[in-house]
């Protein structure tokens, strides 16, 4: 079975009501975590931690699905 990588990150939006990323070098990288439900666990834990500053945001990027390993060249490979 394949893993299914997820990564935690998050960091300072511009405004609330967009994911723009006031500075993307500063951004928290939480971990890489093999499954959802603890990369779920991570970022619960690193969003409570911010509950009181509106412009603090964190996500979980799927990436597993950057790639597929059943197809040739996946959408990633064919951008570089």
């Amino acid at each position: 079975m394949a893993q299914r990588l997820h990564l935690v990150f998050g960091g300072e939006l511009i405004e609330p009501s967009k994911n723009v990323f006031k500075d993307v070098s500063g951004l928290h990288i939480v971990g890489i975590f093999p499954d959802y439900d603890t990369a779920y666990n991570a970022w619960k834990e690193e969003a409570q931690k911010t509950v009181d500053n509106a412009h603090m945001r964190y996500f979980i990027a799927h990436l597993h699905r950057l790639r597929d390993e059943n197809i040739a060249a996946s959408a990633t490979e064919e951008l570089g």
